[in-house]
């Protein structure tokens, strides 16, 4: 097999931060995406780095470092970044559907434009982050200030819930549950009554209300 050097740069000030040798038969995008999975099995620290476009789907990052990254474009879909920190990176246009991002810290990330259909953003430091355009349920485009409300855990799971406030409503993640806060209300009535976790949702579902009130899209 013919290789290749491929150079991960620093994108503020170029400077080569990892290198790894990688399959030359590879698309750009690909021998990134190659390169950076070489970097995060060996523990490297990608702070900074620019991933422009890196085709990474179905990695593992899981607590990979990569917070002030440059990943705009990037290909991130089923990939695993439980408790990465990606504190202040750009991620505008990246595709992260059904990615993990549990325990994430997007703190100050720019998602502008990503698509998050189907992604896990369970307990995802989400404070300051540019969420404007940033796409779920089927290209629904989230609208408004603060257009993810995480509350938890709670319920029968014990986990988070994140409602969010789109052009076409406000959706519900609860689980394997992704529906209208309409039909949350319905499945959660149905399902649990009055009891302990029916009134906890139901608390839960006017807060999201409220929420959606304040911070959604101004008509």
């Amino acid at each position: 097999m013919k290789t290749e050097i491929v150079q991960i740069k620093n994108r503020f000030t170029g400077y080569v931060i990892f290198e790894a040798e990688v399959d030359a038969s590879l698309s750009g995008e690909l021998k990134i995406g190659a390169a950076v999975k070489i970097a995060i099995k060996t523990d490297a620290n990608l702070a900074g780095a620019n991933l422009a476009a890196a085709n990474l789907a179905g990695a593992n990052l899981a607590a990979a470092n990569l917070a002030r990254a440059n990943r705009a474009g990037a290909y991130l879909a089923r990939a695993n970044l439980a408790g990465a920190n990606l504190a202040r990176a750009n991620l505008a246009r990246a595709n992260l559907a059904g990615a993990y991002l549990a325990r994430a810290n997007l703190a100050g990330a720019n998602l502008d434009g990503a698509n998050l259909d189907g992604a896990n953003l369970d307990g995802a430091n989400l404070d300051g982050a540019n969420l404007a355009g940033a796409k779920v349920n089927d290209g629904n485009v989230l609208a408004g200030t603060r257009p993810i409300f995480q509350i938890g855990p709670i319920g029968s799971r014990c986990a988070y819930l994140a409602a969010y406030i789109t052009t076409s409503g406000v959706f519900v993640r609860a689980g394997c549950f992704f529906g209208s806060l309409a039909e949350f209300s319905a499945t959660v009535n149905k399902t649990h009554g009055e009891n302990e976790h029916g009134q906890e949702y139901n608390a839960a579902i006017q807060m999201i209300e409220a929420h959606a009130k304040i911070w959604g899209q101004k008509s």
